[in-house]
């Protein structure tokens, strides 16, 4: 199999996929990729499963070398890369040929850049994903000198582009009441979704902080909470009622109160935001919720009908050859007329 070796490689690399669903009674997060957006997209690119596995790169990129003939897509927050010291493209699907170098820098903007394989990336599944979840022991961060093996690829396509959602600088994340919200006054929940907040310096894959000039957010005896199950989008209020929102890798159990819940469809805005980045909390009904959620996933699902052909320079291609250049090829000089192809 065609893969790729890592030659250089940022900090908090690792492979992920959609993590692995229903397994909270047992004490394991879900997981998977911060922002599975771009698992979407890049699946899009490539025309193939979104459940396949990509690597996850956080604010820093790394540098690759093709072990053969494979596709790859970019996607997730925007990075800087070249393949062979020519500029490619974020948001889009490319064949490389074996012994090129990919090279990927850091983030321009967001967090959490993808590298997806044609096929995907084939490492062992463990409880039913192959996503890495290091404080659950599950894989391991993906290091220098690991040859990422791509799985069977049965798609040809590349040279194809997405537009995306700008998800990588804040923003408004809706927010719905969950089971204990009225642990919170109506007074502080109003007050809470008209405070100004600014992603906080202490993130991770696990929980985002949110900053604000406003006084803590208390709820009634929250010094009295028993530990319960908790899930990605809750927004736990600390000790001292600073909010946390969180995300996949989440804990699932809490023991802080929560306000709310932050749709499943706005989580990637909050992964993928640079600390400092403006954020308002905006409340909508259950009923809602379940709409907008459900429109998010129709989009998904039409994703790959929104590729279109990338457009590039012939000039800067260096497989130029292995296209199909015949079909659409016009002289300027020929005379369609005498040469009978025009009637």
């Amino acid at each position: 199999m065609s893969g790729v070796k890592v030659l250089k490689i940022g900090p908090a690399a690792s492979v992920q996929d959609l993590g692995r669903p229903g397994l909270l009674d047992q004490g394991v997060p879900r997981g998977g990729a911060a922002d599975p957006l771009a698992l979407a997209e890049g699946a899009a690119l490539l025309q193939q499963d979104p459940g396949f596995a990509a690597l996850e790169m956080a604010g820093m990129g790394g540098s690759f070398e093709a072990t053969g003939a494979l596709r790859i897509a970019l996607t997730g927050a925007p990075m800087s890369a070249t393949l062979d010291g020519a500029a490619l493209i974020w948001n889009a699907s490319y064949r490389i040929e074996a012994g090129q170098r990919l090279e990927i820098g850091p983030a321009r903007r967001g967090v959490y850049g993808y590298l997806h394989l044609g096929g995907g990336i084939d490492v062992p599944s463990v409880l039913g994903a192959r996503a890495t979840h290091l404080a659950a022991g599950l894989g391991k961060a993906t290091a220098a000198g690991e040859v990422l093996v791509g799985g069977q690829d049965s798609g040809a396509e590349t040279g194809l582009t997405l537009p995306v959602q700008d998800r990588f600088q804040g923003g408004d994340v809706r927010i719905v009441e969950s089971f204990q919200s009225e642990l919170f006054s109506p007074d502080v929940r109003v007050r809470f979704a008209e405070t100004a907040f600014r992603r906080g310096t202490r993130a991770n894959r696990m929980g985002v902080e949110m900053l604000s000039d406003s006084e803590g957010f208390a709820a009634d005896g929250q010094l009295n909470i028993l530990s319960e199950i908790i899930v990605p989008g809750d927004v736990q209020m600390t000790g001292d009622g600073r909010p946390f929102v969180l995300l996949r890798e989440a804990q699932t159990t809490g023991g802080y109160p929560r306000i709310g819940t932050v749709l499943p469809c706005d989580l990637p805005k909050v992964a993928q935001a640079q600390a400092g980045a403006p954020f308002r909390f905006r409340w909508v009904s259950l009923e809602d919720g379940l709409r907008l959620q459900a429109k998010h996933e129709k989009d998904l699902r039409a994703l790959p009908g929104a590729c279109r052909p990338l457009l590039r320079d012939p000039g800067a291609i260096q497989d130029l050859l292995s296209y199909q250049l015949i079909s659409g090829a016009v002289s300027a000089t020929a005379d369609p007329f005498g040469t009978g192809e025009v009637k």
